[in-house]
């Protein structure tokens, strides 16, 4: 008698692991940190000492190629027989830095002579007198000769400057002249008012408040100003008959405050010879005894910090920076309330310039 079949059972799974008091397995442990090899912290220090001396290098080549492109190079080389080049350029509201400089060409025995590169609409009455009284003393007491040579503009200040050198040269479409005085500033009164603001000046004399921004002139006033703008206008004429070697009476009509190309000028006599810079500079060198390619010298250029070098901001225009920010937030506010506002007038009294607008 066979025995019975029974069904087979499923075979009993294993109990599950035990993880202790976690669900999951824990995490492997890490594996142990692989320490660098001394080759490779070699190669790390060598690769920063090789950069550095790179940047340095590449400093130090920049620097010199910045010297010798402001062309203070040996005078050696040039058998001590250089033209001095200055750049008159922009408005002009400082003879500080551009006297600096004529002084120190007057001085160099190596600087034959200067040449005046011209590009500008002139300046502060005050500056470009001082300026032109430079240029005759180093012509006078250094013998030194100096000549002008205007680029595109050479006006009023400028040219009052241009007018104390030997000899005037221009470019053909230059702009010349604009022989006269202007006293300028900005009324803001109507902004004020708006804003609801009131100056408030106590003074002794009639007229130590002249010039007020803050409210119109007086008729008294105006005579006032008037006179100083004509005796200013008055030394300009002669300063510049001075300078050209003619009468006040030949320069007067031209005292109009209009300008004229550099052709019209030659026919005015106002200048000597047409031409530009190049033209300007090879007749002063052989005016002075120098025979082939002159050698230029230049003033060195201004040592800029890091981060001026960085953003191409000069560091004073960065020290200004939070009045002009103020300025441009009342510019904002007085064109808002329908009033355009110069932001450079806010804070200065009236001035008189030599200059062509």
């Amino acid at each position: 008698m066979q025995d019975p079949v029974y069904p087979s059972q499923p075979p009993v799974p294993p109990p599950p692991p035990s993880y202790g008091n976690y669900a999951y397995p824990p995490p492997p442990p890490p594996e142990p940190r692989r320490r660098r090899s001394g080759a490779f912290w070699a190669m790390v220090i060598g690769g920063s000492v090789v950069a550095i001396v790179a940047v340095l290098g590449l400093l130090t080549w920049l620097a010199v190629k910045s010297v010798s492109s402001d062309g203070d190079s040996s005078s050696a080389l040039s058998g001590g027989k250089q033209i001095g080049v200055i750049e008159v350029s922009g408005v002009l509201l400082d003879a500080d830095k551009l006297g600096e400089q004529l002084r120190k060409f007057g001085d160099d025995d190596d600087v034959k002579a200067i040449v005046l590169h011209i590009n500008s609409p002139g300046g502060g009455a005050a500056v470009s007198q001082e300026l032109y009284n430079e240029v005759l003393r180093i012509r006078q007491e250094k013998h030194k000769k100096i000549v002008a040579s205007i680029e595109t503009v050479g006006a009023s200040g400028a040219y009052y400057i241009a007018s104390a050198c030997d000899k005037i040269y221009a470019n053909d479409a230059s702009v010349v002249g604009s022989i006269g005085v202007i006293m300028e500033w900005t009324n803001y009164g109507d902004l004020l008012r708006w804003a609801k603001l009131k100056p408030v000046v106590l003074h002794a004399g009639e007229l130590k408040d002249a010039g007020d921004p803050t409210r119109d002139l007086t008729p008294r006033e105006q005579q006032y100003f008037q006179g100083l703008i004509d005796n200013m206008y008055g030394q300009f004429i002669h300063d510049v008959a001075h300078g050209r070697n003619v009468a006040d009476d030949r320069i007067k009509p031209l005292a109009t405050g209009q300008v004229w190309t550099g052709q019209q000028a030659k026919g005015l006599g106002l200048i000597d010879k047409e031409g530009g810079f190049r033209i300007a500079l090879i007749d002063t060198a052989r005016s002075v005894g120098i025979t082939g390619e002159p050698s230029v010298k230049r003033p060195p250029k201004k040592k800029l910090g890091l981060l001026a070098a960085l953003s191409g901001t000069d560091t004073d225009d960065l020290s200004r920076a939070p009045e002009a920010g103020m300025l441009r937030i009342l510019s904002a506010i007085g064109t808002s309330a329908g009033a355009p506002l110069a932001t450079d007038s806010l804070n200065q009294s009236p001035g008189f310039y030599f200059l062509w607008k």
